[in-house]
């Protein structure tokens, strides 16, 4: 037995690690009594990965097949992100949806239907998705698409690992020019201007915005929209179309501990959020940059969910829709400033629409914020729920650590047809996690 958590280092579970690298040896794994999940690279912050047993997908590693012309990739589905861009960047291809780190597996891209910079005009992974082969919990291996298997296509993406072990995975690539990004930075001196910002350039590919949760007055909101383009050839500099499509590798730096808990806290928290805003010494600022700093900004830091101490943290991520989502996120910013809950990192994105069966996003915005766990933070973060419920909200799953399944329920329109599909296809509950018995769904 070891004890895991997600990265969010909270909770924590004593689980029983099983790993498989043929199909063969997955079965067998799942001819056992046990209840389990799968679990890939361990980047969901909260519980949605944890069990008592678990099936590990990192073994189930490789690459099965790359079309280079027409940008079409098939692989395992613990391979992860970071490796498959160290293969298609240098042939010209990119990933077509990617959230803030490279270190998640293909399985857990799709468990979670991840989303982006981009989901705003060009939607989440699943999109993308032409099909996956996966294990069901009676030991059978179907292929699923958007035309076979619709209702285990379905309620996969999104689904948590509730329907099954996904073996492999085909989608579709992005074509670029370089391995750089062309970026703008704009301040908005409050919420106001960010949410007009943000309408401003919604034909951007890529944006999203860093906000100041605690600053009030006239600065409420004070934000920086960050928005990004593939840059072209003729974009690079000199010296950087020497060779645009590779990057130089670069030394990470490391968190070697855990901080202490006192090390965040409203002051410090207050004093990063001014140094941030200033860095923008210009309203505008431009620039061309490796496409790592651009979407994997924390990548560059190892163990940087140490920062939050050994309690660990949650990050609350929930989305507001267009109508109203504005006066909800002032509500919820105002709650935030009066409790002195700053969050370390904020960041606010705007969503396109979406209808799937179990989908997160909804045309609107949303907002993911890391708080470290404390006494009185759960009873705070039930009191925000409130308001999301209010707005007509919901909370992204594959942050969770601490909602409650009414909650769950109330806030995901397809939940209850969901759940039927789910039964069907895991009807003794093969697959479930500590998630899905907290939230009531496998228990």
């Amino acid at each position: 037995m070891k004890k895991i958590s997600g990265w969010g280092n909270y909770p924590l579970v004593d689980s029983e690690i099983n790993r498989f690298d043929t199909e063969r040896e997955l079965v067998k794994l799942l001819a056992s009594e046990s209840k389990t999940i799968a679990r890939g690279n361990a980047r969901s912050y909260g519980d949605s990965a944890l069990a008592h047993n678990v099936i590990s997908s990192l073994s189930h590693n490789r690459m099965l097949y790359f079309d280079t012309e027409k940008g079409i990739l098939k692989c395992e589905s613990g391979v992860l992100f970071n490796d498959i861009l160290d293969v298609i960047v240098p042939k010209g291809w990119f990933l077509p949806v990617t959230p803030g780190t490279k270190f998640i597996t293909v399985g857990g891209a799709i468990a979670s239907d991840v989303h982006g910079k981009n989901h705003h005009g060009e939607g989440s992974f699943s999109n993308y998705l032409d099909e996956f082969e996966i294990a069901c919990a009676d030991g059978s291996i179907k292929i699923c698409s958007p035309s076979n298997e619709q209702e285990l296509y379905q309620a996969t993406c999104g689904g948590m690992g509730l329907t099954g072990v996904i073996l492999n995975a085909t989608f579709r690539l992005k074509k670029i020019e370089s391995a750089y990004i062309s970026q703008k930075q704009i301040k908005a001196k409050n919420l106001d201007e960010i949410v007009e910002l943000f309408d401003e350039y919604k034909s951007a590919t890529y944006s999203m915005a860093w906000i100041d949760c605690l600053k009030g007055g006239n600065a409420f909101g004070r934000s920086i929209l960050i928005c990004g383009e593939h840059a072209s050839f003729e974009e690079l500099s000199t010296n950087q179309k020497k060779a645009p499509l590779n990057l130089k590798p670069k030394k990470k730096l490391n968190v070697p501990f855990n901080f202490p808990a006192i090390a965040l806290n409203p002051f410090s928290i207050k004093a990063f959020n001014a140094l941030y805003y200033a860095k923008n010494y210009k309203k505008v600022m431009e620039g061309v940059i490796p496409y790592e700093p651009f979407f994997y900004p924390l990548d560059a830091i190892n163990n940087w969910n140490r920062m939050y101490g050994k309690n660990g943290f949650v990050q609350y991520q929930f989305v507001l829709p267009k109508e109203g989502g504005k006066e909800g996120l002032v509500k919820i910013l105002k709650k935030i400033r009066s409790k002195g809950m700053g969050s370390f990192l904020a960041v606010l994105k705007a969503f396109g629409e979406q209808n799937d069966l179990i989908a997160f996003p909804m045309e609107g915005l949303t907002l993911a914020l890391d708080f470290p766990v404390r006494k009185g933070l759960f009873e705070f973060l039930n009191e925000l729920d409130v308001i999301v419920l209010e707005y007509g909200g919901r909370i992204y799953l594959t942050k969770d650590a601490r909602m409650d399944g009414q909650t769950l329920a109330q806030s995901y329109p397809n939940f209850s047809k969901w759940k039927a599909i789910v039964e069907k296809y895991n009807p003794n509950f093969k697959f479930a996690s500590t998630q899905s018995d907290r939230l009531n769904i496998t228990s």
